[in-house]
């Protein structure tokens, strides 16, 4: 048994929706969680900027002595993932290549619809990988670049939100059976996306199917299969704690969640 946590990174509060798949389904794995709040959105950002950042996650999370290493964060993933991945000997998992296999076995259609941030869009990662498995699915990307400020500033059932998340979708409206969400901020948006989508089109949720991908891969080299009571889970923001702890507590529903800030890069 390895009692080492799962360390998860991510641009800010977004892959918080995987760490809640993954205390759904492992529960008896600890988790240490970096988000990058302060230098979010990473979709506007350079390619270069972003795999400097996602170093300094990874860095970050080498330091806490974590088992496997989780990229919560389409953008981090489609920059950065081939590169780290080379470069550790520890696990390190992505979350695109879940969510692209979900598609194609969940669309009918085939017609597939990506929204995502600029960064994740303009890679191509997406379309690639599903073209790659099924050459006969269409696929149709969107930025939605306006999504993860909303979540971020925890204005996820605000007015402007609904307003943002309608205007925002309009080029998909009857162009899709599925639609991929490419960007772990975005199931927080989840019942806005699927009012405007309408309920008849599936949404694929990246994170969740990544935690699939995790237990597979524990189950054969590094689960913590013991039961305990108490587990000492970490979050980290860059940014303020408050906000942070107020999101996490209402998506994880979890009481005195230990948040603590911390400083990397500039």
């Amino acid at each position: 048994m390895d009692n080492r946590a799962i360390g998860l990174l991510d641009s800010g509060v977004g892959g918080l929706t995987v760490v809640r798949e993954v205390l759904r389904q492992l529960p008896n794995e600890r988790i240490v969680y970096i988000g990058d709040t302060r230098r979010a959105p990473y979709g506007p950002r350079t390619s270069e900027q972003i795999l400097e950042f996602t170093w300094d996650m990874v860095n970050f999370l080498l330091s806490k002595d974590v088992k496997m290493i989780v990229m919560a964060c389409n953008t981090a993933t489609a920059v950065a993932l081939d590169e780290v991945k080379a470069k550790l000997d520890i696990p390190v998992l992505g979350v695109i290549l879940p969510g692209a296999s979900s598609a194609i076995q969940k669309t009918n259609g085939k017609k597939v619809g990506v929204i995502a941030t600029q960064a994740t869009v303009k890679s191509g990662v997406y379309q690639t990988a599903i073209q790659t498995k099924s050459p006969s699915v269409k696929v149709q990307s969107l930025a939605c670049p306006k999504f993860v400020p909303i979540v971020e500033s925890n204005e996820m059932e605000s007015e402007i939100a609904k307003k943002v998340v309608s205007e925002s979708l309009q080029p998909l409206l009857g162009q899709v059976d599925t639609l991929i969400l490419g960007c772990t901020h975005y199931p927080l948006l989840r019942p806005l996306i699927q009012k405007v989508m309408g309920q008849e089109v599936k949404l694929i949720d990246s994170g969740a199917e990544t935690v699939r991908d995790i237990s597979v891969l524990l189950n054969y080299f590094l689960i913590n299969g013991m039961e305990r009571e108490q587990l000492a889970h970490e979050f980290y923001t860059t940014a303020g704690v408050e906000t942070f702890r107020e999101i996490a507590e209402n998506w994880l529903e979890l009481t005195e969640i230990n948040v603590q800030h911390t400083d990397f890069g500039e």
